[in-house]
């Protein structure tokens, strides 16, 4: 009996997120987290509900203006070395969003490793902004590449971190971010404060920041103060912005 052969996965997008526009005019692509090494199907993670949540929240909020929200599914589970998968499968949703709805700005939003993803993919001519959530990045090897930060050049950055992560170093993404913004002004990195990984204890603090990040990126919404000054101030202040419990709550 003849072999039959592997068949060839692809990444893909998932249904639009909340309330599908009559017309796109800005596209969100939420990639969730991953492993760092594993050719498994990505089918077998956990479900990324708490992605799913922010990406419906972006998509209520920013319905008015025309806005999209998608799942990426990748094709791998894991980031997996040279190859970078999860980084290949967000450049390849920025492409299919062109290929969809035509010259729209796009942001990408991403957790753990996915966040990882998606400022490697930020150079993608469609990409405006990126938004790395807890960003899983790899330790500082002497004798390794430093993770890219020059395609973020004429993007929005904000990087969000937890200062009690035990997961991932909050060091490795403030040098990132002082690397980029080094290149980049329009970049900004807030601290949780006493919160981990998961971001659990000030999940609706970020997803407040993030909201008012995407918005004001893909719409020209007015910034909220916090995130103008971040913005504007010299690192390392920007740069290790603490974000407010409360946040979002009192605008």
């Amino acid at each position: 009996m003849a072999q039959q052969a592997t068949p060839v996965r692809s990444a893909r997008l998932g249904r639009t997120l909340g309330p599908e526009p009559s017309a796109v005019s800005g596209v969100v692509l939420l990639l969730p987290g991953g492993d760092e090494t594993s050719l498994r199907r990505p089918a077998s993670m956990r479900l990324p509900s708490a992605v799913r949540a922010l990406g419906r929240r972006l998509a209520r909020a920013g319905h008015a203006d025309g806005l999209a929200a998608h799942l990426v599914h990748y094709r791998y589970r894991g980031w997996n070395g040279s190859e970078a998968h999860l980084a290949h499968d967000a450049t390849w949703a920025a492409d299919e969003v062109v290929r969809r709805y035509g010259d729209v700005p796009v942001s990408l939003v991403g957790v753990d490793m996915g966040a990882r993803a998606a400022l490697r993919a930020g150079g993608h001519e469609a990409v405006n902004s990126v938004v790395a959530i807890a960003p899983w990045l790899p330790e500082q090897d002497m004798a390794a590449a430093s993770e890219p930060v020059r395609q973020l050049v004429g993007r929005r950055v904000l990087i969000v971190h937890g200062t009690n992560d035990q997961e991932v170093d909050p060091e490795l993404s403030f040098r990132l971010a002082s690397r980029a913004k080094k290149a980049n002004r329009e970049v900004c990195r807030f601290e949780v404060h006493s919160d981990g990984h998961g971001l659990h204890q000030y999940r609706a603090e970020v997803q407040a920041l993030t909201e008012d990040f995407v918005m004001g990126a893909l719409f020209g919404r007015v910034l909220s103060r916090p995130v103008q000054d971040a913005l504007a101030a010299p690192p390392p202040l920007g740069l290790r912005m603490p974000l407010a419990s409360g946040f979002g709550r009192r605008r």
